[in-house]
């Protein structure tokens, strides 16, 4: 099983950049760490690929997927080393599978890497940190295995292990009469929504039987005539290997998203699907108990094929015989059951040469005596576990701790799980997304058992044994690497002590000497080694750790037992030892330790003349004292015989902020009174007073500064520039803080019990109310900002404060306020909203504003609270005229789309040309006299009206209302069928609706989706494989085109450009190497040639892959336009007009209008970007999840 299968792992990214302490030497890059204790392999996560990771840890754990893959060899699947060459067939996909698994089974490192299998995907580095569906991934990694494999033995891999039948029938309860139908599948697909687990799913879908009576009886084809039926579904072959994909995502059509089932899903870790198996006739007297027992083989033809052959005593038998025998027993012939999947019956024995021994002249076949050998012990095998399974309890797992069989594998991570852990952590909302289910009767041969190597071709085992030397290699190198650290020698007799610290004699170089030593060995090995390294050295040796400090060298502490390692006593990289008899430097004792530090301290004192009488000024001297010395000893050490002390107290580089130090606090150490090195001290005469710094301009004060808040008055309009500074901390109580300004304020008493403090952010909007029993640090107030003393109590914890406009153009700062209970219901709501708006009628609905000041999503739910719908205070809401459609409803505006063209004459009665959005409700584009055919950019709707309808009506019923608008009348249109439908997203027609009896709900259009109608000469029929296309043929000579036609494009040969270029040329009656097509992008006015090659070449990965119009860059879908250039009247490369060169500079003209005017923004607001009016950026088409795969047919 596996983990989240959507956390990230972040293990790879490594810290050790950002370590502490100065590094003398680079780190190493470290080889792969090695297995853990379960001694599995996890996969690296790329960015977004857990849910590969998941599915390739699935198959691998298969190992007859597994040893299926690793039995195609070289002369099948071709060489990596051959996959640059231009006419070698190399099948990537496979071979870098085989290369995964046999790294996963050997190769000693905790987690595998995908890049190079994504690689031969044709992944990109976008596609590699994208997440993707892997119920999705599942079938399209099958496809490109199947498409891979094509022509080899393993072509059946997939269908062999995955494939399974369901049977459809209908019974007809007068005679009894069975119609049935097969379906195949690879993974059944069961419901979550509504079901508590997976036999439940599968009882509804399997058991549970549809049955049709009264008004929905079934047309029986033997009785002719509408009869009572029942209908149901059974499994009729279960593959090796089922898969389940759960169905986790679903749609909410009333919010229009999508969300995901976290309801506790329950699944058993062995599973009896035999109540929803196809059962069969046990009343067959006929029926052998041997072929019951080995039903499932019967699908198999090896097995089936190696019994046939084990009964005939001379083991030989002509080909055609065996085809005979084999319906005899099986009762089916070879052609009917398995010519369709595995080809005739010689090739199969062809391609299986390691079991069938085929003569010459192919006539006659035998087995090869390793074969038979094996397949007589496969059965006898067969068969005793047969017995074993009916005469005792299926084989279960062992949960002791010993022994564990299910692992827990989060991408690098892998750790053992116990069953019970197993439901404890899928009864959350953590959901499976993929069940895999294994047949029970299969069992791995003995020489398997605890055997990574079984199986594994010999190249792979030879390149996995290199690999692993080589890592071994490096991680002796890294380990080396790892633990020698640099460490620096300074030697006692170099230095002298001056000035309460060490300085070297001569000079820093020559007093120091740098060692690399292993950090593993003992302190006595380095004594040892420092000995060896000088020539001489008379005495006791101390190795002490000493440390740079401003006034020099300090030693701290002296190193004491030469057993323990330099780890063990840590010693860090790059440390200062001193090496000296541990007494005296230069016959002077050094004093020693954290506690007589040194301290290097500026002292301000006054300066005296030689008649010792005070000068007007003061001396700055640096002085050094130890830190455990008391503050007195600086008039010892500055000559003055008594005084006042004072420290510089301000925080800040450059400011002055003096406090004196009391005469009792005189006999306290230098650390005692927090002074740093750096600290300033100034020795004043007491009867001096302040003369010295006055002159200097200088200040003594003996409080800090403290932080404050800054409080508006906005209780009274003729005071309402007043505002004071509060001094507070984050621990101040919000109510503290609007009394003190209250007071300072000299406002009124009464205020006190009716105001509130507001928020002002940087466009002086005022926030919502901060409640009196919050602390600064709970209401999220930084200390320096504004508030506003506003008239009015906060809300209460269970009030709301909410923002409300009228209208969807909002802007902030305008939008009223209104306190409500947070349990009073949408409607009780709207209606205070719309009596303080002094509106009235019921026609008004309210929505939320999202993020960028824009109308969001209703609040549909008119009797809900506004606690159950997640409102929180400082929200605001919109009141929208119109009042909401029930649920299940839809109110669809409707629009009348017109393009021009020559297949368009349906006119209204009324010109509507060269007009822009106007208050007759139309949107065009405006035409330009230089090019009058190009109409690619001109779209032109006009507002018909709003229908209500039910999302259970078809889109047939939807044109049909519409039809009975009244400004529809205008239209002479024969039937709902001559219309084409769309939807309008950005004023431009979006998607095609394309089939007339699909229902409304099938559509998924939310309750703001527009619709817009087009007119048609003729009925259409669109299938799901066809793309309408605008084509428009450009004029020779002319940077014009001719007006659009429609194309109806049959995608059923691919979404390639060749299939495009040979519909475009069948269309216009031309050769297809004698055009060129570009799709037009109207939001860019720019073309985009389609190439006319088949194949295309990335710039980061260098390698192939099949064009698909569908995807980047050209996302073409349902009526976009696409350009078409005749090579034999025009060989121009441009593809552009006259519009699109205006519309390009009118953009370019109103980005820099728009930068402008932004900037002056910034500069009127105090440089305060202001986002809320800059509409959201569109997005991108969603990129479908694909895998790239060469032609091997």
């Amino acid at each position: 099983m596996f983990g989240d299968l959507f956390e990230e792992d972040y293990s790879s990214m490594s810290n050790d950049h950002y370590g502490k302490g100065k590094k003398l030497k680079t780190k190493a890059l470290e080889p792969p760490a090695p297995r853990e204790f379960t001694n599995l392999s996890g996969i690296r996560n790329q960015g977004g690929t857990c849910y590969l990771n998941s599915l390739l840890q699935t198959l691998h754990f298969t190992p007859e997927f597994r040893e299926a893959l690793f039995s195609l060899g070289p002369e099948e699947l071709g060489s990596l080393e051959d996959k640059d060459k231009p006419d070698a067939k190399v099948r990537i996909i496979p071979l870098q599978l085989q290369r995964l698994f046999a790294q996963l089974l050997l190769l000693d490192q905790e987690a595998a890497s995908t890049a190079d299998l994504t690689d031969s995907f044709g992944w990109t580095s976008d596609e590699e940190m994208r997440q993707h569906d892997v119920q999705e991934l599942n079938r399209i990694l099958f496809s490109a295995l199947e498409t891979s494999l094509v022509g080899t033995s393993g072509h059946d891999l997939i269908n062999r292990l995955y494939h399974g039948t369901i049977v459809n029938q209908i019974v007809c309860k007068e005679c009894k009469n069975v119609s049935e139908k097969q379906e195949d599948f690879l993974d059944l697909t069961v419901a979550v929504r509504n079901v508590s687990g997976l036999e439940d799913a599968l009882w509804n879908m399997y058991v549970e039987e549809e049955v049709f009576d009264y008004d929905n009886l079934y047309h029986c084809g033997t009785c002719d005539r509408l009869v009572k039926a029942a209908k149901s579904a059974k499994l009729r072959k279960l593959p090796p290997f089922l898969t389940f994909s759960l169905l986790r995502f679903n749609f909410d059509f009333v919010k229009c998203e999508r969300y995901k089932e976290t309801s506790c899903y329950t699944f058993p870790l062995r599973i009896n699907l035999k109540p929803f198996c196809e059962q069969e006739d046990k009343s067959n007297p006929d029926v052998n108990l041997e072929d019951l027992q080995n039903e499932e083989e019967i699908d198999d033809p090896l097995m089936i094929l190696k019994a046939v052959l084990l009964q005939e005593e001379s083991n030989l038998i002509p080909v055609d015989q065996l085809g005979q025998k084999l319906l005899k027993k099986i009762g089916i012939s070879w052609n009917k059951k398995y010519r369709k999947q595995y080809g005739p019956l010689r090739k199969f024995l062809q391609l299986h040469s390691q079991i069938f021994l085929l003569s010459s002249d192919e006539s006659t076949v035998s087995l090869l005596k390793d074969s038979s050998l094996q397949a007589e012990s496969d059965i006898r095998r067969n068969d005793q576990q047969l017995l074993k399974t009916l005469t005792s309890e299926p084989p279960g797992l062992n949960d002791r701790p010993s022994c564990p069989h299910w692992f827990d594998i989060n991408d690098s991570k892998v750790q053992p799980i116990k069953e019970k852990d197993i439901e404890q952590q899928f009864q959350g909302k953590e959901s499976a997304y993929m069940l895999f289910y294994r047949k029970s009767q299969l069992q791995r041969p003995p020489e398997a058992r605890a055997n990574p190597r079984y199986r594994v071709p010999c190249h792979l085992l030879n390149e996995m044994d290199a690999a692993n030397t080589e890592l071994q290699i490096q991680r002796a190198e890294c380990d080396s690497t790892n633990n020698n650290f640099e460490l620096r020698l300074h030697l006692g007799p170099h230095y002298h002590f001056f000035n309460g610290a060490l300085h070297p004699v001569v000079s820093q170089t020559e007093s120091m000497w740098d060692l690399t030593f292993d950090k593993r060995k003992t302190l006595g090995d380095l004594r040892q080694s420092i000995f060896q390294l000088l020539e001489f050295w008379e005495g006791d040796m101390v190795l002490s750790v000493a440390k740079f400090v401003p006034a020099g060298l300090h030693v701290y502490q002296t190193l004491d037992g030469d057993h323990l390692t330099l780890c063990e006593i840590e010693i860090a990289d790059g440390e200062d030892i001193f090496v000296w008899n541990g007494v005296e430097v230069g016959g002077i004792q050094i004093p020693a330790g954290r506690d007589c530090e040194p301290l290097l301290l500026n002292v301000l004192h006054p300066a005296t003349s030689s008649e010792e009488e005070q000068c007007q000024r003061l001396i700055d001297s640096p002085y050094v004292f130890p830190s455990n010395a008391e503050i007195g000893s600086v008039f010892t050490a500055c000559a003055i015989p008594d005084g006042v002390i004072l420290v510089n107290s301000a925080e800040s580089v450059g400011e002055e902020s003096w406090t004196t130090i009391p005469k009792e606090d005189l006999k306290k150490t230098f650390r005692e009174q927090g002074l740093r090195n750096g600290s300033s001290l100034l020795i004043q005469s007491s009867n001096d007073g302040d003369s010295l710094l006055t002159k200097r301009g200088k200040w003594i004060t003996s409080v800090n500064e403290v932080d404050w808040l800054q409080v508006k008055n906005l209780c009274q309009l003729d005071s309402e520039g007043e505002q004071v500074k509060i001094s507070a901390t984050l621990n101040t109580v919000v109510f503290d803080i609007r009394i003190k300004a209250i007071k300072e304020l000299k406002l009124m008493k009464e205020l006190a019990e009716d105001s509130c403090l507001r928020p002002i952010d940087r466009n002086g909007k005022l926030l919502c109310p901060v409640p009196d029993n919050y602390t600064l640090k709970e209401a999220e107030l930084k200390m320096g900002s504004s508030l506003g003393l506003c008239p009015g109590k906060a809300p209460t914890s269970s009030q709301l404060f909410l923002f409300f406009a009228v209208g969807s153009d909002v802007q902030p700062g305008t939008e009223m306020e209104i306190i409500v209970e947070e349990t009073i219901s949408v409607r009780d709501c709207l209606k205070v909203m719309l009596e303080k708006s002094g509106l009235s009628g019921d026609a008004w609905h309210l929505r939320k504003m999202d993020w960028c000041y824009e109308a969001g999503e209703a609040l549909c739910e008119e009797d809900a609270a506004l606690k159950e719908l997640m409102l929180s205070s400082g929200d605001t809401l919109l009141l929208i005229e119109g009042k909401l459609p029930p649920l299940g409803l839809l109110k669809v505006p409707v629009w009348w789309y017109q393009p021009r063209g020559p297949l368009h004459r349906w006119k209204s009665h009324q010109d509507q040309t060269n007009c822009t959005f106007s208050q007759g409700g139309v949107w065009r584009a405006n035409s330009i006299q230089d090019a009058p055919s190009d109409v690619h950019a001109e779209v032109s709707l006009r507002y018909l009206g709003d229908v209500e309808i039910s999302e259970d009506a078809t889109l047939g019923e939807l044109k049909s209302q519409a039809m009975t608008l009244p400004s529809f009348l205008e239209f002479s249109i024969p039937s709902p069928a001559f219309l084409r439908a769309w939807t309008v997203e950005s004023r431009r027609p979006g998607r095609l609706l394309r089939v007339h009896c699909q229902r409304l709900r099938e559509y998924k259009l939310g309750q703001r989706t527009e619709i817009c109608l087009e007119p048609l000469q003729k009925e259409e029929n669109l299938g799901p494989q066809h793309v309408l296309l605008r084509t428009q043929m450009r004029l020779p000579g002319k940077r014009a085109y001719a007006l659009p036609v429609d194309l109806v494009w049959d995608t059923a040969r691919g979404w390639t450009a060749g299939s495009l270029r040979h519909q475009v040329a069948d269309f216009y009656s031309l050769p297809v190497e004698k055009i060129e097509i570009a799709k037009y992008l109207p939001e860019k006015f720019e073309w985009l040639p389609v190439p006319s090659w088949n194949q295309q070449i990335t710039k980061r990965k260098k390698k192939k892959k099949q064009d698909n119009l569908q995807g980047a860059p050209y996302h073409l879908k349902d009526g976009d336009t696409i350009g078409i250039k005749n090579l034999l009247a025009d060989d121009d490369d441009d593809f552009s007009t006259v519009r699109d060169d205006i519309g390009r500079e009118k953009q370019k003209a109103f980005a820099l209008g728009k930068n402008k005017s932004q900037e002056a923004l910034r500069v009127r607001s105090g440089d305060v970007p202001s986002g809320a009016e800059t509409p959201a950026r569109p997005r991108g088409p969603e990129a479908s999840l694909s895998i790239h795969v060469g032609s091997f047919r």
